[in-house]
């Protein structure tokens, strides 16, 4: 009953919100709300959030998790993200509590409580869409989940402040042997191979290593899942794991969004705090542009990562739920009404920055931060851009015939691998107006779009076409109607991946066949 109710409304609710042009979550979000109104006329059992809560419980490690298999240490460490995030969880704090003790009538504690709470922003949301879009790697991917990374540390911390919670001695000794656990954790991965093992020893990682092993000692679950795939993120299968328990994860994250919405029915009390709540939120994404911009990342990283970053965190209703459950219903109404403001506009986070380029790049710095110098494609007469396998394997083919190549790739962690093999690979979005103004292709013959997403294929052939390039555009799909929208953007030749893939089999079978042994020769006729 509970299972047929709840997968039936998410995906119809889901269905109708993508109709409109909206991420699915959205409809999830309404689903529960729906739940909450009808479940008891329709004999939907008192337990149905408990269920819930265990499964987006998972849904959350699992995230978590991924989100570790695609981070580097270095990420955290760097000033824009563990500054940025200590500086804007103060100033929020600081105003979102002044306002709540002295407007509500509030004690400082639980107005202080509620203002670090709102002075999050959404790990889920935010890895979600980054992940969406494939911009976990991008230098605004990397700020955005970094700085989400140190607020989930201070959210943890607050919980265990506010709530007397201790972690016990045996957590010291787990974080001290983490680093003696990591090679022991890649050769159980090594061990696995692929297929189902691959997977349940990804659930066994995230789950039960990383989750119950962290909360068995006073840590959270969910930094014990996101330390496991970061010990991961250097294992050679890291992708292939993340790539195993993606429908996984998508599935147990439905229940994060019903739960949200089972949190109980507002009043118009609830819906007036939650409305000025959300009136609040380009305060909250203004905040992010200025810290981001006074560490020296341009206008369009400082943007699109404040755009990531604006939704109200979940962790709130974490919070809210173990120390003040009074405030439980209006948190989850805010948090359920930040994600339908945040998921249209980070949907659209491009096209507006194109709109408001000029106004907001004149708070620019002159010297900009070194991963966002514009490059130099120098004497190279071919472009491949998306160094990922497809484009290193077009790379390597092309450079054997002695061609002049050069690649460009978002992801810093993937350049640095390249340039440490011998390849001429730059860091750049592609998708930023501001790396095309500043390229000269005036040598460039051909270029190869070799990058996943097809809005980032559709924006690169735009722009080339654009900046007067007249050479081949060369790309790859994998639907068959992606091929028309690549051509309408300026590809000159398009194929189907899976397609190619089965012509270049046919290929070696061909040749296989050629230079095999003749037929009826000695070594080819059957055995007696």
């Amino acid at each position: 009953m509970i299972e047929t109710v709840c997968i039936s409304f998410a995906f119809f609710f889901g269905l109708a919100v993508r109709r409109i042009g909206l991420p699915p979550m959205v409809g999830f979000l309404a689903a529960g709300f729906a739940l909450a109104a009808i479940g008891p006329r329709i004999g939907l059992p008192p337990e149905t959030g408990s269920i819930l809560g265990h499964v987006s419980h998972l849904g959350v490690l699992l995230l978590l998790f991924a989100v570790g298999l695609k981070l580097r240490l270095e990420q955290i460490a760097q000033p824009q993200v563990l500054f940025g995030a200590a500086i804007q969880s103060a100033l929020t704090t600081a105003v979102f509590g002044t306002g709540l003790v002295f407007l509500l009538g509030l004690d400082w504690s639980t107005g202080l409580l509620l203002a670090v709470a709102l002075s999050f922003s959404s790990t889920v949301f935010s890895a979600k869409t980054l992940e969406a879009k494939r911009d976990l790697g991008t230098l605004y991917g990397r700020t955005a989940i970094g700085i989400l990374i140190v607020q989930d540390i201070i959210a943890l911390a607050v919980m265990a402040i506010w709530g007397g919670q201790t972690p016990t001695p045996w957590a010291l000794a787990l974080v001290l042997a983490l680093p003696v656990l990591r090679p022991l954790l890649h050769r159980l991965l090594d061990l696995a191979g692929h297929d189902e093992l691959l997977v349940l020893a990804g659930l066994l990682l995230a789950l039960v290593v990383g989750g119950a092993g962290f909360a068995a000692v006073g840590l959270s679950s969910e930094l014990g899942a996101l330390a496991a795939g970061l010990i991961l993120s250097t294992h050679k299968q890291a992708k292939e794991l993340s790539d195993s328990l993606w429908g996984l994860k998508e599935v147990f994250l439905v229940g994060f969004f019903l739960q949200i919405g089972l949190s109980g029915l507002p009043d118009l009390g609830d819906l007036a705090f939650a409305s000025v709540l959300i009136l609040l939120l380009p305060v909250k994404g203004a905040v992010f542009f200025a810290l981001l911009i006074a560490f020296r990342l341009r206008a369009r990283t400082a943007f699109l990562a404040a755009i990531s970053l604006t939704a109200y965190s979940e962790f709130a209703l974490i919070i809210a739920a173990s120390l003040a459950p009074d405030w439980l219903v209006p948190l989850a109404l805010a948090v359920s009404l930040s994600f339908l403001v945040a998921a249209p506009l980070d949907r659209l986070s491009q096209q507006l920055f194109d709109r408001f380029e000029d106004r907001l790049s004149r708070y620019e710095p002159r010297q900009i931060h070194r991963d966002e110098v514009p490059t130099d494609l120098g004497t190279a007469r071919i472009l491949i851009l998306g160094m990922g396998r497809t484009g290193t394997a077009a790379y390597d083919r092309l450079a054997e015939g002695g061609e002049r190549i050069v690649g460009i790739d978002a992801d810093t962690y993937r350049v640095d691998g390249h340039r440490k093999a011998g390849r001429t690979v730059h860091c750049a979005d592609v998708e930023d107006a501001g790396v095309w103004r500043s390229l000269d292709i005036g040598r460039l013959q051909a270029v190869i779009l070799a990058m996943e997403g097809i809005e980032a294929k559709e924006y690169a052939a735009r722009a080339l076409r654009q900046k007067g390039f007249q050479g081949a555009i060369i790309s790859h799909a994998l639907y068959e109607d992606y091929l028309p929208r690549l051509q309408a953007a300026g590809a000159t030749h398009t194929y189907l991946t899976m397609t190619q893939a089965g012509i270049g089999l046919a290929d070696e079978t061909a040749r296989a066949v050629t230079l095999g042994q003749p037929k009826g020769s000695a070594e080819s006729l059957p055995k007696a």
